[in-house]
């Protein structure tokens, strides 16, 4: 992929994954790619409202990104607090390219959506002898209105809570399954998706679902580099997806690394244990190898200054100390509220041979969460018809260059019930007939695919090249690297090929070609983008040009496999359709026929 011009690219492109025919196919209203927060709640809601609905997962039900969730969710809950200080707090991270609209959606309907996941049946930690929600705070925020549960294990009780209520209501589910390409009707609206059942189930194989509307909500792409908190299933198949069938992507240079993930060894890759940001929102202190306080006096908020300041701070510190880690210290809480607030991550750090209740942690900053993704408007709808997205795999313009602390399940939870709302609030569309097949055709253009084995050399490639610090030089060089793969594999001729031979079409092959897809193009926004800010730090260009660089990049991925970049006028998006809807839904949580 080179980029080339401006503008959009509009309806299928006809890009597709190398893959088999579907061999089966079902119908529904809805397809839902994804079991967590967003995908779940955007399932049950649809379900709820009468809609055949269809979850697709590609692990477990309870097996993606939210289980792993340790801080808590966000949300003015506590005394004094209102959505409008919630809302304050949250443009100030995102570092002026939040879109102000749809933050003061998230802040103004997230109160109200927590307590319908309380009445889904989640149980948060409450105070010391009372029924009040127990409220802590995390970084960039200047009140405690984090709720959490099981101490560390918030994600895991919302899993749990939203995995028990999909099966009392007894919805459609297809698990271990990988979610291809997107199908389209005649007029190039969504009719379905192609997926690939994995193991020894009933639609073993790669199949069809049959749906006039298909939710995304596949998570991050944080498999992209070498060391992340995701899970291994995060692979950025959800955007991948979404670029072939012709939607725009925006802001995927602003991957937030967070700054305090417990640091295994210079040589570790995969997925590494998150040491919450809530433990820093205790009273935990950021310090280096001599016990030197380094946050102090670089933000009013110290160890609690947003996510791309605590990162930074750290990187900058170790090169001074010639390290590649610091440290937090935690020894004050002793022994009982560790066990009692931070189990988990007690837990994961004596399972690495660490004890907090008498060591500091060593911690550097891994990737994290994606603060772009599919371009949505308010109500989840993408710039393909009938094709919506929520949660991490978004871009709603909530998060903008740098996600505060903790919005990221509510963002999810939040836009979930609005694409309900959106869904549900008419007849149900007919069901699609002449869904298009993937095109086997000579002209068909299908993406070479990566062999399994070169997806270590694109997460290495990410990490020297676009991680926490990055570069013209490291940039050009990361954007080289990824071209050589692509040809590679498109020839099947050259050094890396004589090694990677042409790769069958399968899981891990695909998971590689999403990978590198989307590697590509978030290098080539961050090359773009020449300034300094949130979580995209240029070390050749420091500061923040908010003349020039205060607006979004709208991607396609052409007919040619070229990119095409259109820069925004303005910090806020502009409508994902001429002409669409937005103010005829239903408010989410109003009864729906």
């Amino acid at each position: 992929m080179t980029a080339t011009g401006t503008g959009t690219v509009p309806g299928p492109t006809g890009i597709r994954l190398t893959a088999p025919a579907p061999g089966w196919a079902i119908d529904a209203d809805v397809v839902v790619v994804g079991s967590g927060v967003a995908g779940l709640t955007a399932a049950l809601r649809c379900a709820a409202a009468g809609r055949r609905t269809v979850v697709v997962t590609k692990a477990r039900l309870d097996d993606g990104s939210t289980r792993w969730a340790q801080g808590g969710i966000a949300a003015a809950l506590g005394e004094g607090d209102t959505p409008e200080q919630h809302l304050a707090d949250t443009l100030v991270a995102g570092a002026g390219l939040c879109d102000e609209e749809a933050v003061r959606t998230l802040v103004t309907e997230g109160p109200a959506a927590v307590g319908r996941l309380i009445e889904a049946g989640a149980r948060f930690d409450t105070t010391p002898g009372g029924e009040d929600i127990a409220l802590t705070r995390e970084g960039g925020h200047h009140r405690r209105r984090i709720a959490h549960a099981g101490g560390d294990a918030t994600g895991a009780e919302i899993s749990r809570a939203l995995v028990a209520a999909v099966r009392e209501a007894g919805l459609r589910t297809i698990e271990n399954a990988l979610v291809l390409d997107l199908l389209t009707d005649g007029r190039g609206r969504t009719a379905g998706v192609t997926l690939h059942v994995m193991g020894e189930g009933r639609h073993d194989g790669v199949g069809a679902v049959h749906a006039p509307a298909v939710v995304l909500a596949t998570g991050g792409m944080g498999q992209v580099f070498s060391a992340t908190t995701n899970p291994a299933v995060s692979t950025g198949d959800g955007v991948a997806l979404a670029l072939r069938a012709g939607a725009e992507v925006s802001d995927l240079e602003f991957v937030q690394f967070h700054p305090t993930v417990l640091y295994l060894g210079a040589e570790a890759e995969g997925q590494q244990p998150l040491i919450s940001e809530a433990v820093r929102g205790e009273g935990a202190h950021l310090v280096d190898a001599d016990g030197h306080r380094f946050m102090a006096g670089q933000h009013e908020l110290a160890e609690l200054a947003p996510r791309d300041i605590v990162a930074k701070a750290i990187m900058r510190r170790a090169h001074e100390s010639g390290s590649d880690h610091m440290f937090l210290d935690a020894r004050h809480f002793g022994a009982a509220m560790w066990e009692t607030r931070f189990p988990t991550i007690l837990a994961a750090c004596r399972s690495h041979g660490i004890d907090p209740v008498t060591q500091p942690i060593p911690v550097a900053p891994a990737a994290h969460y994606a603060s772009g993704g599919i371009r949505t408007d308010l109500w989840g709808r993408t710039t393909v018809p009938g094709l919506y997205a929520c949660g991490e795999v978004a871009c709603t313009g909530v998060h903008g260059a740098n996600r505060l602390a903790s919005n990221s399940l509510l963002e999810g939870l939040v836009f979930a019930e609005r694409i309900a709302a959106d869904l549900t609030r008419g007849e149900p569309g007919p069901a699609p007939r002449g869904a298009t097949a993937p095109d086997t055709s000579p002209e068909a253009t299908a993406l070479p695919l990566l062999a399994p084995e070169a997806r270590v050399q694109v997460q290495r490639v990410m990490t020297e090249g676009a991680g926490v610090l990055r570069s013209a030089g490291s940039l050009a060089r990361a954007a080289a690297a990824l071209d050589r793969l692509h040809r590679d594999a498109a020839t099947a001729t050259g050094d890396a090929a004589a090694d990677l031979k042409t790769p069958e079409p399968g899981v891990e092959a695909w998971e590689a070609t999403n990978l590198l897809c989307v590697a590509r193009v978030l290098v080539a926004a961050a090359q773009r983008r020449e300034e300094t800010r949130g979580c995209h730090w240029r070390e050749d260009h420091p500061g923040r040009d908010d003349a020039t660089w205060r607006r979004h990049f709208r991607i396609t991925l052409g007919t040619g496999r070229t990119l095409s970049v259109h820069t925004t006028e303005t910090a806020a998006f502009p409508p994902t359709a001429p002409g669409a809807p937005g103010t005829s839904a239903p408010t989410p949580g109003a009864p729906t026929a």
